[in-house]
């Protein structure tokens, strides 16, 4: 018999971000959320700069990671990367606005996969792909 403590689908990102101080130092805000989606949007800061004055590459990938976990753990079980990689398309500067939606998602018994789209408005700057092993641990 299910738990009645399992979390909907649709507020689990919101507990997996108030539990992810880096997140939160990103300021990463979840701006949609359906099972298996998610798109989440952040603004480059200074602090968020590497010597050449664009934004660390670390940057769009985390944003990206996060959308991607995000939307991994909405079919209710705890979810962790097993492989992940990305493609920088274009340099980022600080104040850029970006957004980060899982676009893509295949989803088997053990694995799931998922493409992430990072964008600068309508400009693609970031693509992501990801690979995800869902656990037998339910979100409650």
């Amino acid at each position: 018999m299910p738990s009645s403590n399992l979390i909907p689908h649709h507020l689990i990102p919101a507990k997996m971000l108030s539990l992810d101080a880096f997140s939160q130092w990103l300021g990463i805000e979840i701006l949609e959320v359906e099972k298996g989606r998610c798109k989440v949007a952040m603004t480059v800061r200074k602090e968020m700069l590497n010597s050449m004055n664009k934004a660390h590459g670390g940057i769009s990938y985390s944003l990206a990671d996060t959308a991607f976990g995000f939307a991994a753990n909405t079919h209710g079980k705890y979810a962790v990367s097993i492989e992940t990689s990305i493609n920088h398309i274009e340099a980022l500067n600080e104040g850029d606005y970006l957004t980060a939606e899982s676009v893509i998602e295949k989803v088997g018994n053990k694995l799931g996969f998922n493409i992430v789209e990072v964008k600068r408005g309508d400009e693609l700057v970031a693509l992501f792909k990801g690979v995800v092993y869902r656990t037998s641990k339910d979100w409650e």
